[in-house]
């Protein structure tokens, strides 16, 4: 009885010895992954300040792969994915911040990640004839940063770059409407200039767009509809030239020296006024 007594001392013993090794090494391990998981991301934070912008991404890469339950992860995808942004490598950047959204749902830094995404699709707007795809993607995201981070420094960014973009959208149906109006097409020019009104009404283009309905619906012999819009126009917008131009359409004989202009200004207005009326 005694020597089982005395072997069971002795697994205890060593059962116990093997544990505080083991907890040891681990405790050793996870020091030096640490420490290596602050030298790479160092590394890649001094790589990214000397613009070397492809190295800084692919050590943040690095650092996530070697501990990715540890809230370097997240982070450092995400300084990955500004890495590849900084110096316009948008479509890396975007495939970064999409892994990002999808692997991090609940990160902190979730609104920045849609912020930088809705950046990455604005910048590579460059003509709004061809880039429609950029601009309907940059315009979503900005429209979710406002839906579900309202209180933000990004919300309030993402307001003055949808006024941006739609700006380029009007721009984009004017171009197509006059396009439509040079070659008599009126029903095509009629909606685009329609949609101009209607959904960018408040960009620079609307004066313009409600004109040139006034001029298509005449041309047609449409006067009540020609007359519709441009109340809409002298409502709105009635010290404009497109106001002016408008006029001009229902007079034929309506023609002023610019000091006239200025100086009847006000019964211009009234004479548009009672003719429409």
């Amino acid at each position: 009885m005694r020597i089982k007594n005395i072997l069971l001392i002795i697994i205890i013993f060593l059962l116990s010895s093997c544990s505080n090794k083991t907890e040891q090494q681990s405790s050793l391990n996870e020091k030096n992954l640490n420490l290596q998981v602050l030298e790479t991301y160092e590394l890649a934070m001094n790589s990214l300040k000397q613009g070397d912008v492809l190295f800084a991404a692919k050590k943040f890469n690095e650092v996530e792969i070697m501990y990715p339950q540890s809230e370097w992860a997240p982070k450092s995808l995400l300084m990955a994915a500004y890495s590849y942004y900084s110096q316009d490598y948008y479509v890396d950047a975007i495939a970064e911040l999409d892994r990002f959204i999808k692997i991090y749902k609940v990160d902190s830094n979730l609104n920045y990640a849609y912020y930088l995404l809705a950046l990455c699709y604005f910048e590579q707007i460059v003509d709004e004839k061809k880039d429609l795809d950029s601009i309907i993607k940059s315009k979503n995201y900005f429209n979710y940063i406002i839906k579900n981070y309202p209180n933000t420094d990004y919300a309030t960014d993402a307001k003055f770059k949808i006024d941006l973009v739609n700006d380029i959208l009007a721009s984009k149906e004017m171009y197509i409407g006059k396009y439509y109006f040079d070659k008599k097409k009126w029903i095509p020019a009629i909606r685009r200039f329609q949609t101009v009104v209607e959904d960018y009404e408040t960009t620079i283009y609307t004066e313009e767009a409600l004109h040139r309905l006034v001029e298509i619906y005449y041309i047609l012999g449409l006067k009540q509809e020609a007359v519709k819009y441009a109340k809409l126009l002298g409502y709105n917008y009635q010290s404009s030239q497109w106001y002016e131009k408008s006029y001009s359409v229902f007079n034929k004989n309506y023609k002023l020296s610019t000091k006239q202009k200025i100086r009847d200004k006000n019964g211009i207005i009234r004479k548009f006024k009672s003719l429409i009326n």
